[in-house]
C-alpha cells in the first residue's frame, strides 16, 4: 500500500483490528492512544508480524493534545476516527438522562472527531489519495430510530445515539466541502462487536467490525464520499 495511516483509539477492540488490518495491507500505521504504553503493545505486535507501526499519543478530547499531535505528523494518507466513548451501559428514557454524560459524549465523539479532522487536514490534503473514515453506528440512523418495533427505537441511548447522528452530519459536511478533491470521507457502522464497550453483548469479532472500515479506506478517488456504510452496504440516514 505504501501509505501512512493514523487510527485513533487503536489500542484495543475494533481500533486495534483496524490498525492490524491496515498494516497487513502494507500501510505504516500510527497507533493512536491516550497512553503510550497501550500503543506500544499494539506496535510490538504489528512489528512482530512484519508490519510497520509507530506509537502515536493523542487524546482527541484535549485540544492541546491534538494540536501537539498535528505538530508531530508528517505524511498522512488515511485518518480513521475510531476513538469514542459510551457512558450509557443500559438503555434509559431520555427524560432521565445525565446532562453531564451527554456533554462528555458529544465533546469526545463529535467535537473530538472534528478537532482531529481539522488538525490533520493539512497533512491529508498533501496526499494524492487522502481518506477519512469516521466510525459511526446504526444507533445514529434517524431512519432506524423512527422504525416502530426496531431495537433502535426500543433501546434509547440518547448520549451515544445523538453523538453518532451528529457525526454522520459532520461526515456529510466535510465531504461537501472537499467533494471536488481526491479526499473521500465516509461514515462506517462496524456493527455489534464483542469489545470492552459492548461488555459482552455482541458475538462478532473486532476483525469483523474492521472489515467495512478497511473497505472504505480502499475506495477509489472517484468513489462515494459523504456516505454511510456497513458490511451490507449503504445504511439509511
Amino acid at each position: 500500500m505504501g501509505t501512512t495511516a493514523l487510527v485513533t483509539g487503536a489500542n484495543r477492540g475494533i481500533g486495534r483490528s483496524i490498525a492490524e488490518g491496515l498494516a497487513a495491507l502494507g500501510a505504516c500505521v500510527l497507533v493512536g492512544a491516550r497512553i503510550r504504553e497501550a500503543a506500544d503493545e499494539v506496535v510490538a505486535e504489528i512489528v512482530g508480524s512484519g508490519g510497520l507501526a509507530e506509537p502515536f499519543v493523542v487524546d482527541i478530547a484535549d485540544s492541546a493534545s491534538v494540536a501537539g499531535a498535528a505538530g508531530r505528523i508528517g505524511d498522512l494518507d488515511i485518518l480513521v476516527n475510531n476513538a469514542a466513548i459510551k457512558l450509557e451501559h443500559h438503555p434509559s428514557p431520555p427524560s432521565r438522562a445525565s446532562i453531564d454524560d451527554i456533554q462528555a459524549t458529544l465533546d469526545t465523539n463529535v467535537i473530538g472527531t472534528i478537532r482531529m479532522i481539522q488538525a490533520m487536514l493539512p497533512a491529508l490534503l498533501r496526499s494524492p489519495h487522502p481518506r477519512i473514515v469516521n466510525l459511526s453506528s446504526g444507533l445514529g440512523s434517524l431512519t432506524f430510530a423512527t422504525t416502530p418495533g426496531s431495537k433502535y427505537q426500543e433501546r434509547p441511548l440518547i448520549s451515544y445515539s445523538t453523538s453518532k447522528a451528529a457525526l454522520n452530519m459532520v461526515t456529510v459536511l466535510f465531504a461537501n466541502e472537499f467533494r471536488e478533491t481526491p479526499l473521500r470521507i465516509n461514515a462506517v457502522d462496524p456493527g455489534p462487536v464483542n469489545t470492552p464497550m459492548t461488555q459482552g453483548r455482541a458475538t462478532r469479532r473486532p476483525i469483523d467490525g474492521a472489515e467495512p472500515v478497511l473497505a472504505a479506506v480502499l475506495i477509489a478517488d472517484d468513489g462515494p464520499t459523504g456516505c454511510f456504510f456497513d458490511e451490507q452496504g449503504v445504511v439509511p440516514w
